[in-house]
């Protein structure tokens, strides 16, 4: 595997960062909307802020990939207003080393489903443990709520962030815009 990043690799992420940073505007809002609502409903969507944590690696197939994508898609949301102002940034760590582990445990030799769903998990996991134990983003919850909390947020992790960036990945393949890419050139035909 080819580990040295070229300038298609960092351009390609930059623009899957952007566009998520502009998905995080918008589910920040329905994230304050659903303010007082914290299970079920919060922890169900929480997948989709962790969606550049996975597509990431999926698509470049790099080292560092899911922590990049999930960092600067974090910096940007910080930079457009985030309600959480730079515990974004912290936020964006965490969650890009737990997608960027899914794929670092075959030693970036494997980007299929179950990888992709161990990198959203994982993502979600660290996400997770930061918001109960670090960052006071929810509101007061018994033990129970916050197991269940955390639970849901995993496998909504696992499932949006996890299996749904492994399909866009796959949508994305499929139009061609990947070709330069080893993600784009296992595409399947139709």
């Amino acid at each position: 595997m080819q580990t040295r990043w070229r300038t298609v690799d960092i351009v390609v992420a930059a623009v899957i960062a952007v566009a998520f940073a502009a998905v995080f505007y918008a589910w920040n809002n329905l994230w304050e909307a659903l303010n007082g609502f914290a299970l079920p409903w919060r922890a169900a969507i929480y997948g989709v802020w962790l969606i550049p944590a996975v597509l990431g690696p999926l698509v470049v197939r790099k080292p560092g990939a899911g922590l990049f994508v999930e960092l600067v898609a974090a910096v940007i949301s910080a930079v457009m207003g985030s309600a959480w102002g730079l515990s974004v940034l912290v936020s964006g760590l965490v969650q890009g080393m737990g997608g960027e582990f899914g794929f670092a445990a075959t030693g970036y030799r494997r980007f299929g489903l179950v990888n992709a769903v161990i990198g959203g998990a994982l993502a979600g996991t660290g996400a997770a443990l930061m918001d109960l134990g670090v960052l006071p983003y929810l509101p007061p919850m018994t033990t129970g709520q916050r197991w269940t909390y955390a639970i849901l947020v995993i496998v909504s992790s696992a499932v949006i962030a996890g299996a749904g960036s492994w399909a866009l990945q796959r949508a994305l393949s499929r139009t061609g815009v990947l070709d330069r890419f080893p993600s784009g050139r296992e595409r399947v035909a139709v």
